[in-house]
């Protein structure tokens, strides 16, 4: 039985469009290099110990809740005590520009979904793949087109935390009650209005859902994209594998655990809110 060369024709379309679209991928990263070290020498222009309480009374403001204030000032001291305050500063980055870059990909595109059952049939075997997809997987094509270190890791990030926000948006405008919409559509409303007024405020709990799920994935690819010379938390904890540094390396990874509580709880508060009220 002959082998259908399936790997062969991947890397000769990934060849061609590497060739035929570098000029794209240079201004992407010249521009995304700007971006990642305006935002990291903004977040590190404060000194530690005026980030860390201004941090933590960030999380009281937008949960109320001390115990939470309290560890996230005790965590974000325990990192800069362990001196990983500026690989902190850089994993924190990289994933809010994934972040941002993946919602304002995703939710459109999961509206879209939603209000369109053609797109929804072909978005959803799409969104099936790439949430099974191995996680290593998506550093292969990151190389080629913007090489090694923080653009390629954000590219990677962004295509691997994208899905939840796509699938949950969907998920959420098609759980809003049909009679509602009847409803509206009986008061003469158009389809913007249908989905601004009622739709999408119905739908945001599910969507901040997506949105957590969207932070907690980038945040794990950002650790694995350390590979491929992101840096920040997981570099150091690829840094301490290599040379079985077995302290430095749980130490970096309890750094990562303390970030992914303080945005999970906040995240988590925020759409408990917005389905209370």
């Amino acid at each position: 039985m002959p082998r259908i060369p399936l790997g062969e024709f991947i890397e000769s379309a990934i060849h061609f469009l590497v060739t035929h679209f570098s000029f794209l991928t240079i201004a992407f990263t010249q521009v995304m290099e700007s971006v990642i070290s305006f935002l990291e020498k903004g977040l590190l222009l404060p000194p530690p110990w005026l980030f860390t309480p201004m941090a933590a009374g960030l999380v009281f403001w937008l949960t109320r809740k001390r115990g939470l204030a309290l560890f996230t000032l005790a965590g974000l001291f325990l990192i800069w005590n362990m001196e990983l305050w500026t690989a902190t500063i850089s994993t924190i980055t990289l994933v809010l520009i994934a972040t941002l870059a993946a919602l304002a990909i995703g939710i459109p595109l999961g509206i879209l979904a939603a209000l369109s059952p053609r797109v929804n049939r072909v978005v959803q075997p799409v969104l099936d793949v790439m949430q099974t997809m191995p996680a290593f997987v998506y550093l292969i094509p990151a190389i080629p087109f913007f090489g090694l270190g923080k653009v390629a890791a954000i590219f990677a990030t962004l295509i691997f935390s994208m899905p939840p926000a796509i699938r949950l948006t969907c998920l959420g405008i098609q759980q809003v009650p049909r009679d509602l919409v009847e409803c509206a559509d009986a008061f003469g409303s158009n389809p913007w209005q249908k989905l601004f007024k009622l739709q999408l405020p119905m739908a945001t709990p599910t969507i901040m859902a997506g949105v957590n799920q969207t932070v907690m994935l980038a945040l794990s690819m950002v650790v694995i994209a350390a590979m491929i010379g992101a840096r920040g938390l997981g570099g150091e904890v690829w840094r301490a594998i290599q040379r079985l540094q077995m302290g430095s390396g749980f130490e970096a990874g309890i750094g990562i655990v303390i970030v992914a509580i303080i945005l999970d709880r906040v995240l988590q508060h925020l759409g408990a809110k917005k389905h209370g009220s």
